[in-house]
């Protein structure tokens, strides 16, 4: 029998093994202890100022203030544009206990459209509960006053006041001020890249037309901000820091409101323009289009039928006839063209021609008529500014060429822009070689010389280009820009802004300016003169210039029949004018379309005007009274 053996325990290798074990333990704890300090220190001392921000990032949250907007005054100091408190009704869902009902009783509390109740939980559902969220933007004061009995039944609802832009004009000014909107993703694009988008932190609404949008930089002023302190989920505890914002500043126009609801009330039922302003530093005392529309419509968001009606409108309110709107510029520009023939000898004072029914060029059959069919006679160019015979124009544009007619009427701004302080404005065309060439890929044909040299054919021009071309014809070539900004309030004070000039015009001979000027003034004066009627018996010596433009071509044997043709198709009138004559202190542009001669249409409403501004007592107070 096999005995087995007994294995001993080696206490002291066990022992020793123990030992090794702990030592390792021991200093595997002493590792990571050290590693666990080193991390501590590396976070609290070496980090220190990295958490310490980033944890005030959590804590301390910066609202930015949106600046209050600078205000727009006439040149008298009426208020053009204002910024009036809306009152707006907010409720916090977490306060409002029941929302749904809350909602309800409101509705029915301050008859309420009911579809609002869908987009306020739309909005409640992308927004922290403890943030008030809008019901309605406007309150009326009948709502006002009825919440303000009822607020002790709605725990968490609270009516709130914003600054609103509002233009009690309305639509007397739209196409000059333009209008406040809501900033858009075009908007914001813009302001990125200038740069100016953190200016905006706080801002709802941007300038969109023109002086709001020209002058926006001006107007807006500059972002203020507070720090709050803010707790885990965002509710504020208390404001730690306050930078108040820069209101934008307030602005003075050379606008007279007065001037601006006349013209407005001279173009009632009609589609045109007027533009009236100084000749000598450029002032825009009016400058109205009609159709127009109520600009507080797009301030709070216009509806869509409201804005399809104006798109749709055949009238195109939308458009700024007085800078936008292109028309032929006929007679009125005779003047000019005399300037330029006299001064490149084409003719003199003492030229005599014989003006027919017709002009033809020579070795041609094409037959360019005169408006009177049996033509004028004999003439000088006092005579024929003054009776505006066509063919004696036609004769000086077939001797000077079409290149000399673009560099001098470019002179006098046309096919440019006229450089008043308006973003919405076209430059109309001076026609030359080259821009037929690139337009219609055709050359230019003397034909095409024939009707330029009446104001008519390729040759558009604005009604304010008009009354920038003739103020530089009563100022003998002194070429001024016509601007709308009369004055900013900096710090207080008021700050005129600088007349701009441009390039003058130098004449051989300073008379040949008189000649020109002499010719107006027996258009107005003289006893052949086409606007004669018009301006009998004024308290003022005049000058000025009808035109009647065409809006299609009549075939050779056409006859232009007013009644029978569709009101598109009817000629534009039209009329240039400024008063005193020996020192004139306003010029005057009108443009009324499709309505027929300038002299029996246009002419009346040019001396309706310089009458208001010569003799201003005889407007009536009342017409300045705006909306409450």
């Amino acid at each position: 029998m096999a005995r087995s053996r007994v294995k001993m325990r080696d206490h002291v290798a066990e022992s020793s093994l123990h030992w090794r074990r702990t030592l390792v333990s021991f200093i595997a704890i002493v590792l990571l202890m050290g590693v666990l300090f080193a991390n501590l220190y590396h976070l609290q001392v070496n980090q220190h100022q990295s958490y310490q921000t980033r944890s005030n990032d959590n804590r301390i949250k910066v609202v930015p203030i949106a600046p209050t907007r600078g205000l727009i005054y006439d040149r008298n100091g009426v208020l053009l544009a204002e910024n009036r408190p809306i009152y707006s009704l907010e409720i916090t869902p977490e306060k409002a206990g029941d929302l749904e009902a809350t909602v309800d009783a409101l509705i029915a509390l301050l008859e309420l459209d009911p579809e609002l109740k869908e987009r306020f939980f739309h909005d409640v559902r992308r927004n922290r509960r403890f943030n008030p969220v809008v019901l309605v933007s406007r309150l009326n004061e009948d709502q006002v006053a009825r919440f303000s009995i009822n607020q002790h039944k709605f725990p968490g609802a609270a009516i709130e006041a914003y600054l609103k832009r509002h233009y009690p004009y309305q639509d007397t000014l739209t196409h000059v001020l333009g209008y406040m909107a809501k900033i858009n993703d075009r908007d914001l694009e813009r302001l990125r890249e200038d740069n100016k988008l953190a200016n905006y932190a706080a801002t709802r609404d941007i300038g969109k037309l023109g002086v709001e949008r020209y002058y926006e930089d001006l107007l807006h002023g500059h972002v203020g901000y507070q720090e709050v302190e803010v707790n885990n989920r965002g509710r504020v505890i208390r404001t730690l820091k306050y930078e108040p914002p820069v209101p934008g500043s307030d602005i003075y126009l050379n606008l007279d409101i007065r001037l601006q609801q006349q013209a407005q009330k001279l173009l009632a039922g009609q589609r045109g323009a007027i533009v009236l302003m100084t000749p000598k530093d450029g002032q825009v005392l009016a400058i109205m289009s009609n159709p127009s529309y109520d600009p507080n419509l797009f301030v709070h968001g216009i509806s869509g039928p409201d804005y399809k009606a104006l798109l749709e409108n055949p009238d195109r309110p939308l458009i700024n006839r007085a800078s936008q709107g292109i028309y032929a510029p006929a007679s009125t520009v005779k003047p000019m063209l005399s300037v330029m023939g006299l001064n490149e000898g084409a003719i003199t004072p003492s030229t005599r021609y014989f003006g027919g029914p017709f002009f033809q060029i020579p070795n041609t059959k094409r037959k360019f008529r005169d408006w009177r069919r049996w033509g004028h006679g004999w003439m000088d160019v006092f005579r024929a500014i003054e009776i505006s015979a066509d063919t004696f124009f036609y004769d000086l544009a077939y001797r000077t060429g079409i290149d000399t007619m673009h560099d001098y009427m470019s002179r006098f701004g046309f096919g440019q822009a006229s450089g008043i302080d308006l973003h919405e404005e076209a430059t109309g065309i001076m026609p030359s070689r080259d821009w037929k060439q690139r337009r219609h890929k055709q050359p230019w044909y003397q034909g095409d010389t024939i009707s330029v040299g009446i104001g008519q054919g390729y040759w558009t021009a604005t009604p304010l280009q008009l009354a920038r071309a003739t103020s530089i014809m009563v100022d003998h070539g002194d070429t001024v820009h016509p601007r709308l900004l009369n004055a900013i309030v900096l710090n207080g004070n008021k700050v005129s802004m600088p007349i701009s000039h441009g390039e003058p015009i130098v004449l051989k001979q300073d008379n040949y300016w008189k000649v020109a000027l002499t010719g107006m003034w027996r258009v107005v004066n003289g006893t052949e003169g086409t606007a004669r009627k018009a301006f009998k018996d004024t308290a003022y010596v005049a000058g000025g210039k009808s035109g009647t433009a065409q809006v299609f071509s009549l075939a050779e044997n056409q006859q232009y029949d007013h009644q029978s043709l569709r009101e598109h198709l009817r000629d534009n009138a039209l009329f240039v004018a400024f008063a005193p004559f020996e020192n004139p202190e306003a010029v005057v542009s009108v443009v009324l379309e499709n309505v027929g001669g300038g002299s029996t249409h246009a002419a009346p409403l040019a001396r309706a005007m310089l009458d208001a501004y010569l003799a201003p007592a005889a407007l009536s107070d009342e017409e300045v009274i705006a909306d409450e």
